[in-house]
């Protein structure tokens, strides 16, 4: 059994989908960071940097329990462990990652940071709205580009590239980003929402 730590945020729902996906078993522990709860002694112990998600796997690679934090780290490992979502062959696996990387330093951070300047930050900031509204707008222009060659960010077929993305585009109206100037992009994360798996690992934690 998996014990999901996570709340309501792209991040966390990155490896909800991805549990979903792979038709793992696990249990919900909720880490409300609204309330501070990621800074409990507790949850620490889970993960030091104390941010969600993260997950501790019961069955870990050696027949012993695993924790692990960081949610592109967490995604690598439920694909190894059930051979799904990462590509066997070298050019596929590599062309994965990339992508997945891409998410990791500039969609999740810059998306993050035009969704605070926007809607969290104390007094607005034009300087901060501009700098990250542009760079996101930038991101989605690659991510439009791509998916205009391939039905997938790392090719043909849905990878641990795509559950990462999608629910940080699934924001798209955070960052005031109208989905229809990206058509491609538009294709992509309707096909990815009707997903029934993906729909279930979105409503987590509930």
């Amino acid at each position: 059994m998996i014990e999901l730590y996570t709340w309501g945020t792209p991040n966390g729902r990155k490896v909800s989908v991805m549990l979903e996906e792979c038709g793992l078993a696990y249990n919900v522990r909720k880490i409300d960071i609204t309330k501070d709860d990621q800074f409990t002694p507790a949850f620490v112990a889970i993960n030091p940097n104390s941010k969600i998600p993260a997950v501790v796997d019961s069955d870990g690679p050696d027949g012993k329990p695993i924790t692990l934090f960081e949610s592109g780290a967490i995604l690598i490992y439920l694909s190894e462990k059930t051979g799904k979502f990462l590509p066997k062959d070298a050019r596929g696996k590599y062309a994965t990652l990339q992508w997945l990387m891409f998410q990791m330093g500039g969609v999740g951070p810059m998306f993050g940071q035009a969704h605070h300047f926007i809607r969290s930050a104390a007094e607005k900031v034009p300087y901060g709205i501009e700098r990250y509204s542009k760079e996101t707008r930038r991101l989605y222009s690659v991510m439009n580009k791509r998916l205009g060659e391939a039905s997938y960010l790392a090719g043909a077929d849905y990878t641990i590239a795509d559950i990462a993305t999608y629910p940080w585009v699934a924001r798209h109206e955070w960052h005031m980003v109208d989905l229809a100037e990206f058509p491609n992009v538009r294709r992509w994360f309707d096909a990815i929402g009707s997903r029934p798996t993906v729909k279930r690992g979105m409503a987590v934690p509930g």
